[in-house]
């Protein structure tokens, strides 16, 4: 079902331009191009409500954050979050992007992001649509193309199936996680997780959370 429009939607967006970044004319190179200094690279993809990028925007300073949506409505909610709360984040290291990890190579060049975040990502259930789920294969070829040799990826999700369905792909393209867990919040991980709104509310109700992380097969 086709979201509806947000009221006043373009005039909310026109009002966030600080925080939102134009499609380069040239694939991004590195955090010059948009926060004007040298700094390591993260990208969200699917940010939601934006709890999580600004979150790790506010932890980690010294490192530049994109967050990227592909919902128009959806990253609205997330650039207004940002903005209000820019005087917590001691350096101006977050900006957003309205896209899907379709045009991830229209945006970013070879090697140019540190850390990939994949957080509760749409599981799309039905076995015809595993194409669309955003560990498969072809989106991680995608992703091991922006991602610095040395980089990772991080999933976290609350679904079991799009979970399992993640490790058979590593499995398939003979990567072997550094990290595996089924229950992150009552692991030795816990300690440096940032939570998205959804997390909170899934672990408030005692729902686990899994995550995964891994590096492309040329780190293997």
């Amino acid at each position: 079902m086709r979201m509806r429009k947000k009221k006043h939607l373009d005039s909310r967006l026109d009002a966030c331009r600080s925080l939102l970044c134009e499609k380069p004319q040239e694939p991004v190179l590195s955090s010059v191009l948009h926060f004007g200094k040298e700094s390591p690279l993260h990208l969200e993809i699917g940010c939601g409500k934006g709890g999580f990028a600004c979150g790790m925007a506010e932890k980690h300073p010294d490192i530049c954050f994109y967050a990227m949506e592909r919902i128009p409505n959806v990253i609205t909610n997330a650039v207004e979050k940002a903005i209000a709360e820019e005087e917590k984040r001691p350096t101006d290291n977050l900006r957003f992007i309205i896209g899907n990890a379709e045009t991830l190579l229209e945006w970013f060049a070879p090697h140019s992001i540190d850390m990939l975040y994949l957080n509760f990502s749409d599981p799309w259930p039905k076995e015809r649509h595993a194409k669309r789920r955003l560990t498969h294969r072809r989106f991680l070829s995608l992703y091991f193309e922006i991602l610095n040799p040395r980089g990772e990826i991080i999933l976290k999700t609350d679904n079991v199936n799009l979970f399992a369905f993640t490790l058979e792909e590593l499995e398939a393209l003979h990567i072997t996680p550094s990290v595996v867990t089924h229950d992150l919040h009552h692991s030795p991980y816990a300690a440096d997780n940032v939570m998205t709104e959804y997390e909170r509310n899934f672990s408030e109700k005692g729902f686990p959370i899994h995550l995964v992380r891994f590096s492309s097969p040329l780190c293997q």
